[in-house]
């Protein structure tokens, strides 16, 4: 990436584009809502690709992976390798870190992340 380019600016023009390929999804994950430790960055090179998805995951335990400027330079490297024009991401975090069936069973909650046992993770609010 040019020292010159705003690795934010950067990502957010593309993130107002509403067409074209390739495209990429940016997702934010912590133990609550408020500090990120992962980030998930996922690539569709074209329409016809659509179930071949290329991931790539940075994590962080010491700052909110959201306002690293290494890793956004990072993410914004790797999205330059795959001449990415469009890019999918929301505001906030959208729930644990853990992924299921991994780092726990099948079916349960995380045991290490209560705060999402209990949210919606695109609302934010309270399931029952």
């Amino acid at each position: 990436m040019s020292p010159n380019k705003n690795p934010q600016f950067w990502l957010e023009k593309r993130a107002r584009r509403k067409t074209g390929f390739p495209i990429a999804t940016i997702a934010y994950y912590g133990a609550d809502d408020k500090f990120a430790s992962k980030v998930v960055v996922g690539i569709v090179l074209s329409e016809k690709d659509k179930d071949d998805a290329i991931l790539k995951k940075w994590f962080s335990t010491k700052t909110d992976i959201r306002f690293d400027p290494i890793i956004t330079a990072q993410i914004v490297d790797f999205l330059e390798q795959y001449n990415i024009h469009r890019v999918g991401m929301v505001d906030r975090i959208i729930g644990c870190p853990h992924e299921e069936g991994i780092d726990y069973p099948k079916g349960d909650k995380c045991p290490l992340c209560p705060f999402w046992a209990d949210k919606d993770r695109w609302t934010g609010e309270t399931i029952n």
